[in-house]
């Protein structure tokens, strides 16, 4: 049996998660961004107790690596790391966008959605710029995660009735577009979605490096790009 702590700190909306095999036990939420730091240890040791676990009785730990807030990041990593140190344990990373993408890919299939194709996570950036990515239904990477600045030609090879945009940046790429048959719709990933992410990971071995993983950023500034 394998208990995963999951950690998502990257949005606004912090989540941790227990998951034991893969399905989510229990999970727990912190909707003040500034809070997450003073947030979190607690809510671990709360979490565990509740569900009569000990610390030393996790399997590894795992945390969305990035993109999004520069602060949750960091905050969900040294988290993550520090548990790693304490308990001897593995760590596993995820990418942000490809966790919003699985959530979009369960939640349409499960509520019998239109057939997509494409989905295709945002993350707001500020102003017009966006992270973002392209999956496909297996969650095959389409398009690599990247900082974009939309203007209304991205993803003018997307905008059709195949295609779902999902994710606060992807609000303002709507009000940009006068016409389109994509569908957006506002999903949100939590630690949960990454639980049984992680657990594929765990039982591959595709551990990250304790020492030397850090934040994915993406914000490198990019010429408007067209996808």
């Amino acid at each position: 049996m394998s208990l995963i702590l999951n950690i998502d700190t990257a949005g606004s909306k912090a989540s941790i998660a227990l998951a034991i095999d893969g399905e989510p036990i229990a999970e727990a939420f912190n909707s003040e961004q500034r809070d997450h730091a003073s947030w979190i240890h607690e809510a671990i040791t709360q979490l565990l107790h509740a569900n009569q676990f000990k610390s030393g009785d996790i399997s590894a730990i795992a945390v969305t690596i990035g993109p999004g807030s520069y602060t949750g990041l960091r905050v969900g990593l040294a988290t993550a790391k520090g548990f790693c140190y304490a308990l001897n344990i593995p760590l596993i990373t995820e990418n942000t966008l490809r966790v919003m993408a699985f959530h979009a890919i369960s939640y349409t299939s499960k509520d019998m959605k239109p057939n997509f194709e494409y989905f295709i996570p945002m993350i707001d950036a500020r102003r017009m710029e966006v992270f973002t990515a392209v999956y496909d239904q297996q969650l095959h990477e389409i398009v690599q995660p990247q900082a974009m600045i939309l203007d209304i030609n991205s993803f003018e090879n997307y905008l059709t009735n195949k295609s779902l945009f999902f994710g606060n940046g992807s609000i303002k790429f709507s009000h940009m577009l006068t016409s389109t048959d994509a569908t957006f719709d506002q999903l949100e990933a939590t630690a949960a979605d990454l639980g049984r992410l992680s657990h594929d990971k765990f039982l591959k071995k595709s551990f990250s490096d304790i020492v030397y993983s850090d934040p994915l950023y993406l914000k490198e500034f990019y010429s408007p790009h067209k996808i």
